[in-house]
């Protein structure tokens, strides 16, 4: 029910913000098709490819990073296991003082080529499930040498860190950036752990990112007396955090032209001093 209910909200998600309407594909000249497949496979080559099992199933995770390390779970946006997911999941492994990231598949192998597939992909996951999932990789972090574990997320991966602060136990950070769970899935009010928050002022995802609904979640974070942020960034908008070339490129295509680094630096440095805080 809780999945169906959180599945059912986020269909209208993306109908309220008219860039997302106007989706088109990406097309990239075929003279860097060669160099995309040759970046993708050097990212891949830096993970290791793990099965994790949970009740009657089990599902692929990606992990970097040094074995006995703080670990953070890194969360997918809605196109799935992709490059970008995997760009910050490396960044956050190199950050002082050193994290082992790991990525849960989500998706189950399916990654989003374009939005409207995204979508999709969005609208049939099992949201309780994908809640069972990060549990699952929060204690495997934790039988596999780290001592302590955060969780972070993009888009429909930050909806779902915060929802983890609520549902899921032994966390002992969450960085969420640009999403908040659907009420039937989880009151932040009932947070259990710190959260940070990060959002765009451009973001315009009524109900889901935009400035409004980030400062709903301040209020209902407050209530839960947990140590909390939230940080609105001007002049950012949904996925400001995506910084690659590609990420750039499909961003575009989606109606989304803003580009501030300074913003994207700041947040790292507070996902840094926010974790290191909670996880040394």
């Amino acid at each position: 029910m809780i999945g169906s209910l959180a599945c059912r909200a986020s269909r209208t998600l993306f109908d309220s913000s008219s860039s997302f309407i106007r989706y088109s594909p990406v097309k990239y000249p075929s003279s860097s098709f060669s160099n995309r497949l040759q970046i993708r496979s050097m990212a891949d080559s830096a993970f290791n490819k793990i099965q994790i099992k949970r009740e009657d199933t089990s599902f692929d995770a990606y992990v970097i990073g040094k074995d006995d390390a703080p670990g953070i779970v890194v969360l997918q946006e809605w196109w799935g296991v992709d490059y970008e997911i995997k760009n910050h999941a490396i960044k956050i492994s190199q950050l002082e003082p050193g994290y082992k990231a790991l990525i849960p598949d989500l998706y189950r192998g399916k990654v989003g080529l374009d939005a409207a597939e995204a979508q999709h992909l969005m609208e049939g996951l099992d949201w309780a499930g994908a809640i069972k999932d990060i549990e699952a990789s929060v204690n495997w972090l934790k039988a596999n040498g780290s001592q302590k574990v955060g969780v972070t997320g993009y888009c429909m991966g930050g909806a779902l860190s915060i929802a983890s602060a609520v549902l899921v136990p032994g966390i002992d950070a969450v960085v969420g950036f640009y999403g908040t769970p659907s009420p039937q899935l989880a009151d932040p009010a009932q947070a259990k752990t710190p959260v940070q928050a990060h959002f765009g002022d451009l973001d315009n995802i009524a109900g889901f990112s935009d400035v409004a609904t980030a400062k709903s979640l301040e209020e209902k974070l407050k209530l839960s007396g947990v140590p909390n942020e939230v940080h609105i960034y001007p002049g950012s908008g949904h996925a400001f955090m995506n910084l690659s070339p590609e990420g750039t490129e499909r961003r575009k295509a989606m109606g989304l032209n803003d580009l501030n680094e300074a913003n994207v630096q700041l947040a790292w440095s507070r996902f840094q001093s926010w974790m290191s805080r909670y996880l040394s």
